[in-house]
Order: structure tokens, then sequence, then C-alpha cells
């Protein structure tokens, strides 16, 4: 199922906000949660695009790209696999039926075809009238995610979701060249956030020396 270009401007909302809805957290994801917006064409020219029945899309500041799907179920799931240009990933699942809120600790167990993290760590989010979790896993998971054909996810001895991975290979394969992509591009001035007014680009520069008074 393609994802409407609204439900992928959904998405990115859900991206910017896991930044803040991700602190605090266990040192060890800490720096796997970070999320950065999309528009609807990258500013750093790579637009989304289908792929096998995802959506794969570039972050607007170029550090990263995700791939979503969303499944036709009660509350509508929507999956949100995401890849920065460091290597670092995150795994999203939302439910508009679900009663989970933003920052819940979450204990899950998730088994791909191929492998399986049982008692893993996720935290609680919230966006768009959908309530989910954000998760990271180690930097093999995107290709075992791409070698699998489903995602069950359960809580304890309660399932949360089975998911299909039809066209995962396909999507990731184009997530990778999406952030190989990223990652090839130089970083232009346009790219770097404004300073203030007041405040220098490197306040710890050596201060120019002054001209004695005549």
């Amino acid at each position: 199922m393609t994802i409407p270009r609204r439900a992928v401007c959904a998405a990115a909302h859900v991206w910017t906000r896991l930044r803040t809805a991700m602190r605090p957290v266990p040192s060890a994801l800490a720096c796997a949660f970070t999320l950065h917006a999309i528009a609807p064409a990258s500013a750093r020219d790579y637009a989304s695009r289908d792929v096998g029945g995802w959506t794969v899309a570039a972050s607007k500041d170029g550090k990263g790209c995700f791939l979503t799907r969303e499944y036709e179920r009660a509350g509508g799931t929507t999956l949100l696999l995401g890849l920065d240009i460091d290597g670092t990933n995150r795994l999203s699942i939302l439910n508009s039926n679900w009663s989970i809120k933003a920052r819940d600790k979450l204990t899950l167990n998730f088994r791909l075809s191929n492998s399986s993290y049982p008692a893993h760590f996720a935290v609680g989010i919230t966006s768009e009238g959908q309530q989910g979790f954000v998760t990271s896993f180690g930097a093999k998971f995107p290709t075992y995610f791409a070698a699998s054909k489903t995602l069950d996810i359960s809580r304890g001895e309660v399932p949360v979701e089975e998911l299909s991975l039809d066209g995962a290979a396909a999507a990731v394969a184009e997530l990778t060249n999406c952030v190989d992509d990223q990652r090839a591009r130089p970083v232009t001035t346009k790219d770097r956030k404004a300073q203030p007014d007041g405040i220098p680009v490197d306040p710890f520069a050596p201060s120019p020396a002054r001209k004695p008074k005549k």
C-alpha cells in the first residue's frame, strides 16, 4: 500500500517530535533518537518516492532518510524506519487506538524472520492523533529488516502487531541509496542555522588586536 503525500507529511511531523520525546533516555540509546523533518522536495535534492509498497524520503537537513508504510488495521498502523548518515537507526510504530502515552518506558519483544530482540527498550510517543513508540537497534538491523518477511511485536504474552514486510528489500536498498546521497553532499552555508543577532559564529576566536588611540 503506497502512502499518500498527506501521510508522508504527517510522518514528517512524527519524526520532528521524536527528538524531544526521547529525552531523557538511557545513554546507550540517546544518540540514536535524532530525528529530522522532511519537505515535499528535500532541501538536499532527494525527492520522496514509492518503492515496493513503501515510501522513502530524505530529511530536510540532509542528516538521514526514512521509509514508511501504512497498514490497514483498526486505528491504522504506521511503521517508520529511519537511518541517519552516521549509521544510527530508529524504528517507530503508531496506531490511533493504542493508549501509550508520550515518554512511557516500554519493554517489548521484536521478532523478524531471521532475528529476535526480546525485552527491548522503547519510549512512548504521540503525534497526529496516533500513539506508539520509538526504539533503536544495532547497525545490522536494516539489513535484517530487509531480508525478513514479517515483523512481530509483543508485550510479554500480549501481541502488539504482526506486520508484513513485503517489498522491504527494495525499500531498504533505496533507503541506503538515499542516505549515501545525503552523506555525499557537502554541507553549504544555507544548510546551517542562522546565528541570533549579536552571537558570533565562533565565540572563542581570538579577539582582534585593538589599535592604540592617537
